[in-house]
């Protein structure tokens, strides 16, 4: 038993993995006075991804230390093993020997990806690029996610699929080792989605483009030329957007790879911090990589309290302690091109929202509808359940705060959504009556040990 939950292995799996089909599992928060300590922010989810990826699709032994060992990257790890990839960890290292690029093997089993929409998207690009047929499915939030964001570029190079309507999984992937090179403007700006069809290009001869209308987020840039792929980037013409392309069959060389804190996981601890008055927290090791830190960019102009201390670089990446002392929040516009750099922060932007004096406007967050709920929902009921002021449209949420304590007393649903979850909970660290969320279990998919590290910090998080 792990945690009270039942652990199972994945097909081809060596780690445990929480069952995604147990007892859904409530959590109520307390309001506290006031957050103090010191904490270290878990791996970076979507550099640890990456890094088992690119390790797979190297020649030799990759390193990996700090990775996130949340059911997500445990999910891709098992199906990289699947592949032909062999994948071992030592306490905090672990160790990837890899099949190069293009030299994956057909799954003997459905690849079962969990709650993982990183890895469902990004290994598309590597089983597209095969000459296979292989077959994808998950939980039931990740069954609801679209796919065809996907499935419609990597048909254009060649590979064929199989799904349910709206391309929805379980999928079927055709794969061919013929991969047509494309150019290809994303219609939304997706990091997903350009890495998906740059992992493509990798098995593919000649150079594959991607043209993003904004920047997002560029992990798989820096680590695909960490390993020695030639990856050139150059803005589109007029200004609005970027080129990215990718040269094919490059030949991949194992590296060390030092994973940086997770921004996203450690924004529960800042938020919680700058929402109750006379905390000081510092959380270490935090990734602040411009095109994630667009939640820091936006509680910093809302008057938080936060000092990057010790700026350094891990492993390409720039990274910071952040030491954050709690404050009063003023109400801000957020506008629409900033939604790339911070487009998992809304659900808990929208808790600092809730405490901030004045109205706090949130633009373009058309993505949030497609992410393990649509979030732009969940959020703006989560909020009518805790008596905060909201008013929600089809691409925007914005918030009445009061400078005060919300309410609180609600029942949120989380909708197997564990940002929502953990959203919530921090809302009811400040609350005049307690947050319960209905479902906590789907935490451990990026955040395990989330529980723990909050309640070290002085929050009252539990069981209900």
């Amino acid at each position: 038993m792990v945690g009270g939950r039942r652990a199972v292995f994945l097909p081809f799996s060596r780690e445990p993995v929480l069952s995604a089909s147990t007892a859904p599992l409530k959590l109520i928060a307390h309001p506290v006075a006031r957050l103090t300590g010191k904490v270290r922010a878990p791996g970076d989810k979507s550099v640890s991804h990456r890094a088992l990826m690119f390790g797979a699709l190297a020649m030799g032994e990759t390193v990996i230390t700090g990775l996130l060992q949340g059911e997500d990257v445990l999910c891709t790890a098992a199906a990289l093993r699947a592949l032909g990839a062999d994948i071992s960890r030592e306490q905090d290292v672990w160790r990837v020997r890899g099949f190069g690029v293009g030299g994956g093997r057909e799954p003997d089993d459905v690849l079962d990806l969990g709650n993982s929409g990183t890895s469902a998207r990004l290994l598309s690009g590597i089983l597209a690029s095969h000459p296979f047929t292989s077959f994808m499915t998950g939980d039931a939030s990740l069954r609801r996610r679209p796919m065809q964001r996907v499935i419609e570029p990597l048909s254009r190079m060649g590979a064929r699929f199989q799904s349910r309507e709206g391309g929805r999984m379980p999928l079927a992937i055709v794969g061919t080792d013929e991969m047509v090179p494309i150019e290809y403007r994303l219609p939304v700006a997706s990091a997903q989605v350009k890495s998906c069809i740059l992992l493509a290009g990798l098995n593919t001869a000649g150079e594959t483009t991607v043209i993003e209308p904004q920047a997002t987020r560029d992990h798989t840039e820096r680590m695909l030329r960490h390993f020695g792929a030639e990856v050139r980037e150059a803005p589109v013409e007029g200004g609005h957007g970027k080129r990215i392309t990718v040269v094919g069959w490059p030949e991949l060389k194992a590296r060390k790879i030092a994973v940086p804190g997770d921004p996203s996981s450690a924004a529960f601890a800042v938020v919680a911090a700058c929402i109750r008055p006379d905390s000081d927290v510092l959380i270490e090791n935090v990734g602040i990589n411009p095109l994630r830190a667009g939640l820091y960019t936006t509680l910093v102009e809302m008057g938080a309290d936060i000092t990057f201390e010790n700026r350094r670089e891990v492993g390409g990446e720039p990274v910071a302690d952040l030491h954050v002392r709690g404050g009063g929040l003023t109400g801000v516009e957020v506008p629409a091109d900033r939604a790339p750099t911070m487009i998992d922060e809304y659900p808990i932007l929208a808790v600092a929202a809730a405490f901030a004096e004045g109205t706090t406007r949130m633009l373009g967050l058309a993505e949030l509808r497609a992410k393990e709920s649509d979030r732009l929902s969940s959020v703006a009921a989560g909020l009518a359940a805790n008596g905060v002021q909201h008013e929600v449209g089809a691409e925007s949420l914005t918030v009445h705060g009061t400078g005060a304590s919300p309410a609180g007393g609600g029942l949120v649903k989380t909708h197997l959504d564990h940002r929502i979850a953990m959203s919530f909970l921090v809302l009811g660290l400040g609350t005049r009556e307690p947050v319960a969320v209905d479902d906590g279990s789907p935490i451990d998919t990026s955040f395990p040990g989330f529980m723990t590290q909050m309640n070290g910090l002085g929050a009252k998080i539990e069981a209900a």
